[in-house]
């Protein structure tokens, strides 16, 4: 069951397909207006938004944010492809957790791999 950024656009950032304690899977179909050029090249910006998202629901703490998040861009996308990141919990620190993130292309080519620096606080950041 989701229990964080249960209001993210399904069609900017991406979908949930899974969800089990410590990992996440969730799916982006790149459209038209996220492409920067007319080759239909797709900003970074929406691919690392997915990654993120998943490692937000690997960790799924309703007050979870992101901290750090050293990532790899490892092919381009371009407009059509359908994402997939796969996010996991591989170190838990209490209220640090340390996601590795994988994001791959409907050839199942990866495209980005990282680490997100995910923590958990007491409230929600815009309270504190």
């Amino acid at each position: 069951m989701q229990r964080t950024h249960n209001l993210t656009s399904k069609r900017l950032v991406g979908e949930p397909v899974k969800i089990t304690e410590g990992y996440a899977e969730v799916k982006l179909k790149t459209v038209d207006e996220m492409k920067v050029d007319e080759h239909g090249l797709v900003h970074g910006g929406f691919t690392f938004g997915l990654a993120d998202y998943a490692a937000m629901l690997a960790v799924n703490e309703p007050t979870v944010v992101l901290g750090k998040a050293e990532v790899k861009f490892t092919k381009p996308v371009k407009v059509g492809d359908e994402l997939l990141a796969k996010a996991k919990v591989v170190e838990d620190l209490g209220k640090k957790k340390v996601v590795h993130v994988e994001v791959f292309n409907q050839g199942n080519e990866k495209v980005l791999e990282g680490e997100f620096y995910c923590y958990v606080l007491e409230k929600h950041v815009l309270e504190l």
